[in-house]
C-alpha cells in the first residue's frame, strides 16, 4: 500500500511490473487489442478460461477443439489471463523473442569451444548467407548493440539477454 501512496503523492498512477507492456504498443493497437479480448472473453469477467476459447472458436466454426488444446493456450499465460496477460503473450508473439534458453542455444551451435564468444566477422557472413538472409544494414543495426570485444568476438550470453530484456543503453 505504501507504494500506491506514493505514486499517488508523485502524482503518477502505481504500476507493476508488467504494465511495461502497454509501452510495446500504440494507443490504437491497445484499443484494437482490448476489443479482442472482450470478444474472446465471452463471459465478461475480466479473464479468458477454457470455456471462453471454446465458445470462441465455436463462433469461428470449429468445434472440434480439444481440451488439451485449449488447455496448452492458457498454460502460456502462466496463470489467469487477464488483459496485461493478454497483451503481454500478444507482444511476445508479435516481437517474436525466443526464450533467452532459445536464443543461447542457437549461439552454441556457433561456438563449438564454449568460449562463450563468436567471431563477429564469421557471424555477419552466417546472417547474410544462411536461411533468412539480413542485408548489411540490418546486421548493422543487429551488431550496434552487440556486445563486442577488441577482438571482434560477441559477448552472445550478454547479447541474449539484450534480446530478451531490452538495451540497458536505449532504456536511459
Amino acid at each position: 500500500m505504501a507504494s500506491k501512496k506514493a505514486a499517488a503523492k508523485r502524482g503518477k498512477p502505481a504500476q507493476r511490473g508488467s504494465s511495461n507492456v502497454f509501452s510495446m504498443f500504440e494507443q490504437s493497437q491497445i484499443q484494437e487489442f482490448k476489443e479482442a479480448f472482450g470478444c474472446i472473453d465471452q463471459n465478461r469477467d475480466g479473464v479468458i478460461n477454457k470455456t471462453d476459447l471454446k465458445e470462441t472458436y465455436a463462433q469461428l466454426g470449429k468445434l472440434n477443439v480439444s481440451d488439451e488444446e485449449l488447455e496448452s493456450m492458457l498454460a502460456e499465460g502462466k496463470g489467469p489471463i487477464n488483459f496485461t496477460v493478454f497483451l503481454t503473450l500478444f507482444g511476445e508473439k508479435l516481437n517474436g523473442t525466443d526464450p533467452e534458453e532459445t536464443i543461447l542455444a542457437a549461439f552454441k551451435l556457433f561456438d563449438p569451444n564454449a568460449t562463450g564468444v563468436v567471431n563477429k566477422d564469421e557471424f555477419r557472413r552466417l546472417l547474410m548467407n544462411q536461411a533468412d538472409k539480413f542485408t548489411a544494414e540490418e546486421v548493422d543495426q543487429a551488431f550496434a548493440v552487440a556486445p563486442i570485444d577488441v577482438a571482434g568476438n560477441i559477448d552472445y550470453k550478454s547479447l541474449c539477454y539484450i534480446i530478451t530484456h531490452g538495451d540497458e543503453k536505449e532504456e536511459s
